[in-house]
């Protein structure tokens, strides 16, 4: 009999996914839990097992297709199962009076949640063109009450779905632009541009959709500006190539550079704690804990899981952490609550030899620190010019909560913890 396998909801606030690979073709067999498709939503991608054991029939949403949680994506037909014996029925009794009660109450309680799971639903029906504008029942409604066409409307949610704050956005500025007595100006979507004769259009991915649009809302958002600090990092180094060997053999784990950078900065976040804080209307909101987010570079896109509660572990323990979250984010087994719930992040782009960037930063934290790349260079010590392993470190943060002295004072704490490292590793 076949079993309906349907898109997952990835995490409480996740009303959509797009399908990006099937991993099985029709035809194939496929285990339980064996992996079957891989999706992407706006939190994460993940790859998708199996629900049973069987064989996919149907292929019911294409590569590339978004749909909402809960539909019906794909059919595995099973093994014929028997139908359980049927029980005699059972003699028929009117309901209590608080039995009816109960059903009354049940049935508006499930009314109510339909309604409240269609505002989040993607409308694709009716002729009229509002209609053919992605958006949801509680948009159109909002969109009626404010006199606004949808189809002059920008939307920034995912896939270009129209949002709740667009419409509202628009119609702000809509009647801002009727009180100074101009016509508002449309916001049409451009259409795909035609490629030329030497060229080839290619639609974004849907990571990179998400990227795109959490990277402009970042800097509609906080006010950025960035400081660098060359870090004599000789002392790190040495340590690093020192215990590398024993990290492998007695932890059995591999030890990099980033769970120093990660420590540092854990240092520094102590010392001025407006840094691992975020905005909320005019008020700063100081976050007691630290979860430092890790930006790992994937094929097409970028990711930034968290370790959670980091400055309570060890090196050894955020270490491990490190590899684990990059090993799973590469592989697509990370769950969205390893995603989400950062209140500062480290992004390391000198992998490749970049020697300092300026990162955007990762909404809604304050700021973001940035590694460049480790190399030999001269440097005057003493009076006397001397080889070291320097690295330029950048602090991009928000300038409407982040004073300049205070990024500062924060990247002086930072170098001062790895130019002077005197923690053991493996205590």
């Amino acid at each position: 009999m076949p079993a309906d396998v349907l898109m997952p909801q990835m995490g409480e606030s996740i009303v959509e996914g797009t399908v990006t690979r099937w991993l099985k073709k029709v035809g194939d067999p496929v285990g339980k839990d064996e992996p079957l498709f891989e999706i992407s939503t706006e939190k994460v991608d993940a790859e998708i097992p199996s629900p049973v054991a069987g064989v996919l029939k149907k292929i019911l949403v294409s590569e590339g297709q978004t749909v909402a949680v809960r539909a019906v994506v794909a059919q595995i037909e099973t093994d014929s199962v028997a139908e359980p014996a049927s029980a005699p029925p059972a003699k028929a009794t009117p309901p209590s009076p608080a039995a009816i009660r109960q059903a009354e109450s049940s049935e508006k309680t499930e009314k109510t949640e339909r309604s409240e799971r269609t505002e989040f639903a993607e409308v694709r029906e009716g002729d009229d063109e509002e209609h053919h504008v992605r958006t949801s029942p509680l948009v159109r409604r909002l969109a009626k009450e404010h006199g606004v066409d949808l189809s002059r409307v920008e939307g920034t949610g995912s896939g270009g779905r129209i949002t709740k704050e667009d419409l509202l956005a628009y119609a702000e500025r809509q009647k801002t632009t009727a009180s100074a007595g101009a016509a508002a100006p449309p916001a049409r979507r451009e259409a795909p541009p035609a490629a030329g004769p030497r060229e080839e259009v290619v639609p974004m991915t849907p990571i990179r959709k998400k990227i795109a649009e959490h990277m402009v809302m970042s800097r509609r958002t906080s006010a950025h500006v960035t400081t660098v600090f060359q870090m004599d990092l000789t002392h790190v180094v040495e340590i690093y190539h020192r215990e590398k060997e024993r990290f492998e053999k007695k932890e059995n784990t591999r030890l990099t550079y980033t769970p120093f950078f990660v420590r540092a900065a854990i240092a520094g976040l102590r010392r001025f704690p407006i840094l691992n804080s975020s905005v909320s209307g005019e008020s700063i909101v100081y976050k007691k804990d630290i979860h430092m987010g890790i930006a790992v570079a994937l094929e097409g896109g970028l990711i930034v899981p968290v370790i959670r509660d980091a400055d309570g572990k060890s090196f050894l323990g955020l270490t491990r952490a490190v590899n684990d979250l990059a090993e799973r984010a590469r592989a697509k087994k990370l769950s969205v609550d390893e995603v989400q719930g950062g209140t500062f992040t480290i992004t390391n782009f000198g992998l490749f030899g970049s020697l300092f960037a300026m990162p955007i930063i990762n909404q809604p934290q304050v700021a973001i620190l940035g590694v460049g790349s480790i190399h030999k260079a001269p440097v005057v010590i003493n009076d006397a010019i001397a080889i070291r392993s320097i690295a330029h470190l950048s602090l991009s943060y928000d300038h409407r909560v982040i004073d300049g002295v205070v990024a500062d004072q924060f990247m002086a704490a930072v170098k001062g913890y790895l130019e002077n490292w005197d923690e053991e590793l493996l205590a």
